[in-house]
């Protein structure tokens, strides 16, 4: 279930970040009752929302089974980098991949847990022997991936992400029954809108649960 990708280094944003416990979540949260139907869906912060880390939150759901929950916050821009500051610094670069440092992208938060390593969303036209298939998108884990990126040949769409957002056993359940969160159906134009203010605000309109 716990699937994600260990990957490139970002010098620029790691100094942001405290360490990751081993054990995220915390112990005497609200467990409540398993349901299968988180999967596959957005999960949309209601405004209760008390967290202001998931205030106006929309998060991409890859994961949910007894064991937890996992997904990726898709509308918080942290800054711009270049795509060559994403490779590790101790891989030999060519000429070549050293223009990388030339294409700037916008990073995402994607969640508080794994806060140094990042996952690159993106649309199904693309695939390498990293790429993880999920409901109509795709994420890769190599820095290949920068590199077709950079030159127009990588994915028509793509976010790269820095962190995960996941639950304990019956944690999102709970939050879910507290009316922290509510789902809303994917919509790959969301995820890859521009303007991430009105994604939220999106995501709502096609939520099951109304405001």
């Amino acid at each position: 279930m716990k699937f994600f990708f260990y990957i490139f280094s970002l010098a620029l944003v790691l100094n942001l970040y405290s360490p990751i416990n081993a054990d995220p979540w915390p112990k005497n949260y609200y467990k409540g009752k398993f349901y299968d139907s988180v999967k596959d869906f957005f999960l949309v912060s209601n405004k209760t929302m008390q967290d202001p880390r998931f205030k106006k939150t929309v998060i991409v759901m890859l994961d949910n089974d007894q064991e937890g929950s996992w997904g990726l916050v898709i509308n918080k821009p942290l800054t711009t980098v270049s795509l060559g500051s994403l490779i590790h610094k101790s891989k030999k670069m060519t000429n070549k991949q050293k223009e990388l440092f030339n294409v700037k992208i916008p990073i995402y938060w994607g969640g508080p847990i794994n806060q140094n390593k990042i996952l690159i969303l993106h649309s199904e036209d693309y695939k390498s022997e990293t790429t993880k298939k999920f409901k109509k998108l795709s994420i890769s884990s190599d820095y290949k991936i920068l590199f077709e990126i950079a030159k127009n040949n990588g994915p028509k769409k793509s976010l790269v992400i820095l962190g995960i957002s996941s639950w304990g056993p019956g944690q999102l359940e709970g939050e879910m029954e507290k009316e922290k969160w509510f789902l809303s159906e994917i919509d790959t134009d969301i995820i890859f809108e521009i303007d991430n203010e009105k994604k939220w605000l999106k995501a709502i309109n096609s939520g099951f649960i109304r405001l």
